[in-house]
């Protein structure tokens, strides 16, 4: 499957095209391995978000 593309205007449709790419990623999965998964790009979305806030600042 491949990486959906997202509207501009982001919509429910999106959010459902996200959903199904993100179980296609994880359906094969470990438990371990999903919590792996989950915990790196949370982390990463965490650390952006944090950057974000220094260059406001």
């Amino acid at each position: 499957m491949e990486k959906p593309i997202l509207s501009p205007n982001f919509t429910i449709e999106d959010i459902h095209k996200l959903r199904e790419y993100n179980y296609y990623l994880t359906k094969d999965m470990e438990p371990q391995e999903r919590r792996d998964y989950y915990n790196k790009r949370g982390m990463e979305v965490h650390r952006q978000i944090q950057e974000r806030k220094l260059q406001k600042a």
